[in-house]
């Protein structure tokens, strides 16, 4: 008896920590920052894997072009977001305040350069037509600056 009201339980918490993340993403989508990632040509033969399309963006390609460039495999990038909130690169992050309407974008680096995550957006089969010309990733930032991909679009 004990057994099974402690697994009840827990599977109590775990199912509220579950929805309570879920209520947090909800907040973010409804709520959060909107910031544009420009999308850097893929090769259309391997842009469509099914439902879902890999990424790259051309702050990845930006970010080579900077001069300091920290040793350390994975980070932060600092981005700021123009008039039409599309983000330009800054720099890369050292651990210094942010600047006003900065904001960090976590990367890694492999053998062909900076990978920002997600680098996939999934979507409902048969809806690749839809996605297929997308030029920008459409980004939420919640208030720490948490940032969550939303969408594909074509234009501002």
């Amino acid at each position: 008896m004990r057994r099974n009201l402690v697994l009840i339980a827990l599977s109590l918490v775990v199912f509220l920590v579950l929805n309570y993340a879920i209520y947090q993403k909800e907040q973010t989508k409804l709520h959060g920052q909107t910031v544009f990632l420009e999308l850097a040509p893929v090769d259309p033969r391997s842009l469509m894997q099914g439902d879902f399309m890999r990424l790259s963006y051309t702050i990845e390609r930006d970010a080579l072009k900077l001069s300091y460039r920290p040793s350390d495999p994975r980070g932060y990038l600092v981005i700021r977001p123009d008039e039409t909130n599309v983000a330009r690169v800054v720099r890369f992050d050292v651990g210094t305040a942010l600047a006003e309407g900065e904001l960090r974008l976590k990367y890694s680096r492999n053998p062909r350069g900076i990978k920002l995550v997600p680098d996939s957006f999934f979507f409902q089969e048969g809806e690749a037509k839809k996605y297929e010309n997308a030029k920008y990733g459409v980004f939420k930032f919640d208030d720490s600056g948490t940032p969550l991909l939303v969408g594909l679009q074509d234009g501002l």
